[in-house]
C-alpha cells in the first residue's frame, strides 16, 4: 500500500504559513497570559478555578497544591518522594477522592510546580512549607501519607503539629529513621552512597533520572519484573519538572535527618508500609525500627515489593489505607 503525499495548495505560500503560524500562536498565548496573572495571586484557588493554586511562605517561596474533593470531608494529605511532585500520587488521590475524602497533595519546594529555591532545602523548612499548607487550608483531623522522604516529611511535621490538625499518619518506604550509617545507626547505608548520587545529578541528571526509575526504584531490575516505560517516563517527567539545587540539597535532608526523636514524640496511630525489596530505603534499617520508636506504631511488611509500590501495586497499597483510615 503505498502511502499518499499531502500537497500544500499553490496558495499556501511561505508567508501564509508564517501569518497562519502567528495567529496560532497568538491564540494558544490568551490561556497563558490569564494563567501569568491568576497566578500572582497569594491564593490563587479562591480567585477562580481556572488558576492553578498555591499557597505563599513566609519566605516567599510558592507552594503548588492540589485539593479535590467535599470541603467538609475528611482531608488525606499525600506527601511525594524525591525528586517527584504531587502528580506521583495520582492513583491513591483518584482513590480516596472516589471513597468520599478530601485529597490534597502538594509539590515540595524545589520539586514539581513549586519555587525552584536554592536555600530551604532541609526537613525543618519541608515541615514549616506543610504547616503553613495546612494552615491556609484550615485542615483539621488530617491524615497524612508519606512516601520516601515524604514520609521523613510526615514525621517530622506530625510531630511537632497543632493540636487538632492530625488524625493519624501513614510512612511507606519511608527514610525514618535515618538513612546514613554511622556509629549510632552501624546498618545504614555508607556516605559514599549518597555522596554518588549528588554526582551522577551533576553529571547528568537527565540521565540519572532515567536510570533510577527503570532500575531499583520500582525494581525493575529485577529478574522477571514487568517494566511499565510509562511509570520510567512519569517519573522522569516529574523529576525533570524540579530545581537541580533542590534536589542535590534534599539528598543531604532524606540520607542524613535523624528521625528518632520525631518518632519518640508522636503518640497518633501510624501505619508504617514497607516492600522488603525495597533496593532505595532498605528494610532493615528503617520500617522496623520506626514502629518500635513509635508510640503506636503498626508495622505491615510486603513480601517482595520495592520502593515504589504504591505505583507498581496500587490494588495492595490502597486497601490497606483504607482499612487503616477507617480503621
Amino acid at each position: 500500500m503505498h502511502e499518499r503525499a499531502i500537497a500544500f495548495p499553490v496558495e499556501a505560500t511561505r508567508r501564509d504559513l508564517l501569518l497562519g503560524a502567528a495567529a496560532g500562536l497568538a491564540a494558544l498565548a490568551l490561556p497563558f497570559d490569564a494563567f501569568a496573572q491568576a497566578s500572582t495571586n497569594e491564593n490563587s484557588e479562591t480567585k477562580g478555578t481556572n488558576a492553578m493554586p498555591f499557597i505563599k511562605t513566609a519566605d516567599n517561596v510558592e507552594i503548588f497544591y492540589k485539593d479535590w474533593g467535599p470541603r467538609d470531608a475528611q482531608p488525606i494529605v499525600f506527601h511525594h518522594g524525591w525528586p517527584l511532585s504531587a502528580d506521583d500520587w495520582d492513583n491513591q488521590m483518584m482513590f480516596f477522592l472516589n471513597e468520599g475524602f478530601r485529597v490534597i497533595a502538594h509539590d515540595r519546594r524545589g520539586h514539581g510546580r513549586s519555587t525552584q529555591t536554592d536555600t530551604g532545602n532541609e526537613m525543618d523548612t519541608y515541615a514549616a512549607d506543610v504547616a503553613a499548607l495546612t494552615d491556609a487550608l484550615d485542615l483539621k483531623d488530617a491524615v497524612h501519607i508519606g512516601h520516601s522522604t515524604g514520609g521523613g516529611e510526615v514525621v517530622h511535621y506530625v510531630a511537632h503539629a497543632k493540636k487538632g490538625r492530625v488524625a493519624k499518619a501513614v510512612i511507606i518506604g519511608a527514610v525514618p529513621p535515618i538513612m546514613v550509617k554511622s556509629d549510632k545507626n552501624p546498618g545504614g547505608l555508607p556516605i559514599e552512597v549518597f555522596d554518588g548520587f549528588r554526582a551522577a545529578l551533576v553529571a547528568n541528571r537527565a540521565q540519572f533520572f532515567l536510570d533510577v526509575p527503570a532500575g531499583p526504584f520500582y525494581g525493575f531490575n529485577r529478574p522477571g519484573a514487568k517494566v511499565s516505560q510509562g511509570l520510567i517516563n512519569n517519573w522522569w517527567r516529574q523529576g525533570m519538572m524540579g530545581g537541580a539545587k533542590a534536589h542535590y540539597d534534599c539528598i543531604k535532608a532524606f540520607s542524613e535527618t535523624d528521625f528518632t526523636e520525631d518518632l519518640k514524640a508522636i503518640d497518633l496511630p501510624v501505619f508504617v508500609m514497607h516492600g522488603d525489596d525495597d533496593q532505595i530505603v532498605p528494610y532493615a534499617d528503617s520500617a522496623p525500627l520506626s514502629a518500635k520508636l513509635l508510640k503506636n506504631g503498626t508495622l505491615k511488611t510486603y513480601q517482595g515489593l520495592p520502593h515504589g509500590m504504591c505505583s507498581t501495586h496500587p490494588e495492595v497499597v490502597n486497601p490497606d489505607l483504607l482499612a487503616f483510615i477507617k480503621g
